[in-house]
């Protein structure tokens, strides 16, 4: 399982079980919150009620005075009031009165009284001068239909000579609740899914970080060429300097060491071949002879010259990860300042040269390696050309790409040999001279397409071979 998928689901599990755990709670936490605050208004209402109840009880004219009529109008009254987005369109309070024997004086409903009601809490423990209060179901096998009691002592002075009570059905506090409930869970939703969301988008950008990390030190232990990649955030970002470090220290020693081996195997043929004929000068030849043997000095020498010169220049571009400056490069004068560099060579070959590269097509790049680069492919082209050939640049542009070409009249390339052109040290014999070349100018030219993105093809065509170079189009 991917590292970014595994910490989305500890974030998930954790995100998600806290979240669900608070707003349970906070659920929970809803129903009794309401009815506390509903109890404490009204434990107002019934000390008020208390005040106002208290004269008329005192002269037992709590009967035949307004305040029956006056409740029953209450109950009737319809307000059409809307709280909070709930339509409220009754009133649902009860409000009565006891005396101090606990026997209902006074009922808003009128059906309880004369009913001995001091056993009920509300109004037994307010006699007794405790807070009285109790929760009943008026149909014992509805949970919902619980009403909530109050009550407040009526004093003559110090002493308790009746109760009021005021009591408001559960039911009527539901739709505050469940649209407080509803609301909260909304939010409590949405805050989840926020969360999930950000804890998303973090383990993407965490594995999207660490992908690039894996795929370039991939490309790394393959021995590819690959940029490092810019990362933004403390560790992340220190971890990949530390690992560019790292390749930069491993490369560096593998690459000195295998040059090292390279140089020295490639090394040895031409310096037996210097010795030898060293040796060979130190004794009395004829004159020819000896010019011979010179001359075979002179050879290897300038052979080990250009061994060294090539390897150097190959070994600066294999070592670069990226390209030092992308500036427009034109292809016809490029091609036309290298055909002027080897004039003497193709007019003592009466080479033919052709140079139809369009005048406006640039390539974009790195212009002293391009330089090199198609000097390299020059130079491999007229080694192979007969006299009197044909040599020929071309290039035409596809889409973002600059294709540039360079015929060649001569023999077709052997089969056995086409797969393997571009590889380091390897060489086909010139037809002029029947020697081989030091084998690293057409990988020199292959590591400079692979610097600009492109790539390098050779091959056989009509009547002769191509080389196909494919570099960004400027």
């Amino acid at each position: 399982m991917p590292l970014g998928v595994r910490i989305f689901l500890v974030y998930f599990l954790f995100v998600g079980l806290a979240g669900w755990f608070v707003l349970s709670t906070v659920m929970d936490e809803i129903r009794p919150g309401v009815r506390q605050s509903t109890e404490e208004t009204l434990v107002d209402t019934a000390n008020l009620l208390a005040e106002i109840l208290g004269d008329e009880l005192k002269a037992g004219k709590l009967a035949q005075s307004r305040l029956p009529e006056l409740l029953q109008a209450y109950g009737r009254r319809r307000p059409q009031a809307q709280i909070w987005g709930v339509a409220k369109t009754q009133v649902n309070h009860r409000i009565y009165v006891t005396d101090a024997r606990g026997i209902v004086l006074l009922d808003s409903t009128g059906g309880a009284v004369g009913q001995d009601y001091s056993r009920w809490n509300d109004v037994y423990l307010t006699l007794r001068g405790e807070y009285g209060a109790r929760s009943s179901r008026e149909d014992p096998n509805d949970p919902d239909s619980s009403v909530m009691y109050v009550a407040a002592p009526i004093r003559d002075g110090e002493r308790i000579i009746g109760v009021v009570s005021v009591a408001k059905p559960n039911r009527s506090l539901q739709p505050y609740i469940e649209r407080s409930q509803q609301r909260l869970g909304w939010l409590g939703g949405g805050l989840i899914g926020l969360g999930l969301l950000i804890g998303g988008l973090l383990s993407w950008w965490l594995s999207a970080a660490l992908r690039k990390l894996t795929r370039y030190a991939q490309a790394v232990s393959e021995g590819r060429r690959a940029e490092l990649p810019v990362l933004h955030g403390g560790e992340l970002a220190q971890l990949a300097q530390a690992l560019e470090r790292m390749r930069t220290e491993l490369e560096g020693k593998a690459y000195v060491e295998r040059y090292v081996h390279t140089l020295t195997h490639e090394l040895k043929s031409p310096l037996a071949a210097i010795r030898g004929a060293a040796e060979l000068l130190d004794g009395e030849m004829p004159a020819a002879q000896r010019q011979r043997f010179v001359a075979n000095i002179e050879q290897e020498s300038a052979r080990l010259q250009q061994l060294i010169e090539r390897l150097l220049n190959l070994a600066l571009v294999e070592q670069r990860q990226g390209l030092e400056e992308r500036v427009a490069v034109p292809l016809r004068a490029l091609a036309e300042e290298l055909l002027q560099a080897q004039a003497a060579r193709i007019q003592a070959a009466g080479l033919r040269v052709e140079n139809l590269i369009p005048a406006d097509l640039v390539a974009r790049g790195e212009r002293f390696l391009l330089r090199q680069a198609l000097a390299n492919l020059l130079d491999n082209a007229l080694d192979f050309s007969p006299p009197g050939g044909l040599l020929r640049f071309g290039a035409e542009a596809r889409g973002e790409r600059v294709e540039l070409r360079l015929f060649n009249q001569a023999e077709a390339i052997p089969e056995y040999a086409l797969a393997r052109l571009c590889e380091r040290f390897y060489s086909l014999p010139r037809p002029a001279s029947g020697r081989k070349s030091t084998g690293l100018g057409l990988n020199f030219v292959e590591e400079v397409a692979g610097l600009h993105g492109g790539a390098l093809r050779i091959g056989n065509v009509a009547g002769g071979v191509q080389a196909c170079l494919s570099l960004p189009r400027g």
